[in-house]
């Protein structure tokens, strides 16, 4: 797999400009980090991060976002680490607090595409059980043809599989579609898979582009 994205060399003219776009959510529109919730549980920095790579990881994390329910992983971490059941606990009773808001500029771009016509779909690593809450915070998640979570489907990225479910469901033709995402490993799955492929470091640079693909006028 290539981790590079599958972008012409020039602008496309608007006749042969992709047909939609899909769009990471955590990391791309929304701010979710178990950092915003931790800081007000650890009194130093460094203690906060042995606990979020050694106890609550993000592979323990994935499994929720897999279908895993938060009862069974909170109880499988707890048998682990009695002595952490409190700071394991308010990783699920106090989930909320791990959402930062919109992130600067994406929003915005999204909205201009939604002027556009262009099909516009998300794909994410969500928990089934806390997306919506995410639903119930961010408006704009509502402007979505449809979203693809992984904890309803049983399937993660970058697995293929959940990007060929994204294909079959929605009639996605990857070869005209754009996919945006901040993890590497995802943007080499779907471009393997022929998607054309925004790695997201920021809005200015996902702006740029969305104006060379020709989805926004410059």
């Amino acid at each position: 797999m290539r981790d590079t994205p599958r972008m012409p060399a020039d602008p496309p003219g608007r006749a042969n400009r992709p047909s939609a776009v899909v769009f990471d959510l955590g990391g791309v529109l929304i701010d979710w980090d178990p950092r915003h919730l931790y800081r007000s549980l650890f009194a130093d920095e460094a203690e906060m991060e042995r606990f979020l790579a050694e106890v609550t990881t993000p592979a323990w994390n994935l499994e929720q976002d897999r279908g895993r329910t938060f009862a069974d992983g909170i109880a499988e971490l707890v048998r682990d680490h009695p002595d952490r059941r409190e700071l394991i606990e308010a990783f699920w009773q106090r989930w909320p607090e791990t959402l930062g808001g919109p992130l600067p500029g994406t929003v915005e771009l999204l909205a201009a595409l939604r002027t556009t016509g262009v099909r516009l779909l998300a794909l994410t690593n969500w928990s089934a059980e806390t997306f919506p809450i995410g639903v119930a915070r961010y408006p704009f998640l509502a402007w979505f043809e449809a979203v693809i979570v992984s904890g309803e489907v049983g399937l993660v990225k970058p697995d293929p599989a959940i990007f060929r479910l994204l294909i079959d469901r929605h009639g996605i033709a990857p070869a005209s579609t754009v996919f945006i995402d901040d993890s590497p490993a995802n943007i080499a799955t779907a471009s393997a898979l022929g998607f054309v492929t925004i790695p997201f470091s920021d809005a200015p640079a996902l702006g740029r582009e969305l104006v060379r693909l020709g989805l926004l006028p410059a």
